[in-house]
């Protein structure tokens, strides 16, 4: 365990600029300016002369910029991975594994954007036979990504690569607490073409990312809390700008009388545990049936000893990255023993100044707020349960809805588990698997969001469909005329009922 140090937010200096912070120790990394209204403005101006551009390239064009990028970040992914441990907290193994998670994604979206947005022809059926009909695929114009600090590169070029991919500029306002990434990617994309911005960053706090949802955006693309989610959505609906928010989530895994129990511990103390448990997608509860749940947690609190928080690139993981965030993982410890539940491993005693050790909670009653409130530190809630069904029961009772996971040995019954389960993805064996297949979107119902990420979902959520129909011949039937002759409608009728009365 590092010993604690004192913690520190993002502190604004007269010169509007604010500081960027190590959690680690609170070291000052950079000093970053905070854009206001008239800034964030003209950078979405600079978007918006800069997507025409970026469309006209076609995909071809951006497919090879696109990949000339991708090229220029993975290249230099050492220096990247420096910049996101330093100002998230994490170890740099776990910086790296997010940078190539990223890369895969940008990759994928530059390869397939053609495939998936491209024109085509669709049948016109009876009633227009006359006419040639085809569907394709128009960028927005302009996204504004407002990111987290969490994972400050994979998540939002979850957004921004998609956005690129479709043909449209991007203004990224990167979290607070993470600006150095966003600035980091500007200054790698401008490298190969500082004349076109059509990647900007905008650094600031909150105010610059409202100032972004009201530039005149075509879309915001948002991760963040759903609290949060709420000021932006009020903020885009003043000019009705679209939104897709990914707001978190509270996971739940579960365990099966016959699953692998040393396969679903270990998962499941990655899922809790990981990035210090400030993953979206975490395991936050565990529902094990009552002949295995012994085992389970048995084996689940020896993986917990194995797990070490620190400041160094060997720990399992870092600091809380977010300061406030330590008083809501120690409310929720808190709640669930006061109500009567028993921490196995751990416990309020956990919550240190900067670092929280492991917490593993067990017959916690599912009014607690460690059972339905998010709670993004790391800690999880093992609860027993009778059968499946109780289980598939109590992790639908949640206002949440991102993702879950589902252990047995028996695939058949893995995935109509998975299907029972109310959320936007399921793993079977596995957790959060789902993230790292750029074929697969990602995002949330209920508190955890709306729209999607990833694959080809996340090209449409960028994009807005185009129908073209173009006539071949003049209409055999002119129904759709001032004076309809009776012989046509005749004819229609009788077609009409063949077709659909029978």
């Amino acid at each position: 365990m590092t010993e604690d140090t004192r913690t520190t937010a993002p502190t604004v200096a007269p010169s509007g600029t604010f500081a960027s912070l190590d959690p680690r120790s609170g070291t000052v990394l950079a000093e970053y300016p905070i854009a206001d209204s008239v800034a964030v403005a003209a950078a979405v101006d600079r978007a918006r002369a800069a997507a025409r551009w970026w469309h006209d390239q076609g995909f071809r064009g951006r497919r090879t910029m696109l990949l000339a990028f991708k090229r220029a970040v993975a290249s230099d992914a050492d220096a990247l991975a420096t910049l996101i441990s330093a100002e998230t907290g994490k170890p740099r193994g776990d910086a790296a594994l997010e940078i190539m998670l990223a890369i895969e994604h940008l990759d994928w979206a530059a390869r397939h954007a053609r495939k998936i947005l491209r024109r085509k022809r669709v049948r016109s059926g009876l009633a227009a036979i006359n006419q040639s009909a085809s569907l394709g695929y128009q960028p927005l114009g302009v996204i504004g990504v407002i990111g987290p600090w969490n994972f400050p590169l994979y998540t939002p070029m979850g957004a921004i690569s998609y956005a690129l991919a479709a043909g449209n500029a991007v203004v990224f306002k990167p979290s607070e607490l993470t600006p150095g990434v966003g600035t980091w990617l500007e200054q790698k994309w401008n490298s190969l073409d500082g004349t076109r911005p059509v990647l900007q960053v905008v650094t600031g706090l909150g105010e610059t990312g409202t100032a972004l949802a009201r530039a005149g955006v075509d879309k915001i693309a948002f991760t963040g809390s759903g609290t949060t989610a709420r000021k932006v959505m009020t903020t885009c609906a003043e000019t009705l700008t679209p939104l897709v928010a990914e707001c978190g989530g509270k996971d739940a895994m579960v365990v099966a009388e016959d699953a692998d129990l040393d396969k679903a511990a270990e998962a499941a103390a990655v899922g809790a545990f990981g990035n210090a448990g400030q993953v979206c997608a975490g395991v936050e509860r565990v529902y094990v049936v009552e002949p295995v749940y012994h085992r389970f947690l048995d084996k689940l609190a020896a993986a917990a000893k194995r797990v070490r928080p620190g400041g160094d690139d060997t720990a399992t993981y870092g600091p809380m990255t977010l300061p406030r965030q330590v008083d809501i993982v120690r409310d929720h410890i808190a709640d669930a023993l006061t109500r009567g539940g028993t921490a196995v491993v751990g416990g309020v005693g956990a919550v240190h100044e900067r670092y929280i050790d492991p917490v593993i909670l067990t017959d916690v009653p599912e009014t607690s707020t460690a059972v339905r409130e998010e709670t993004f530190g790391p800690t999880v809630v093992v609860n027993k349960v009778g059968d499946l069904d109780e289980a598939v029961e109590r992790a639908n009772a949640t206002a949440y809805g991102l993702g879950a996971s589902v252990f047995t040995r028996k695939r058949a019954r893995g995935t109509a588990l998975a299907h029972r389960l109310r959320s936007g993805a399921v793993s079977v064996n596995s957790v959060f698997s789902y993230g790292a297949i750029p074929a697969l979107p990602f995002g949330g119902i209920g508190e955890s969001g709306f729209g999607r990420v990833h694959g080809a979902d996340g090209l449409f959520e960028f994009s807005r469909a185009h129908a073209l129909t173009v006539e071949r011949y003049p209409a055999p039937l002119k129904l759709f005329a001032l004076e309809r002759a009776e012989r046509d409608m005749r004819i229609a009728t009788w077609m009409f009922r063949l077709r659909h009365a029978r």
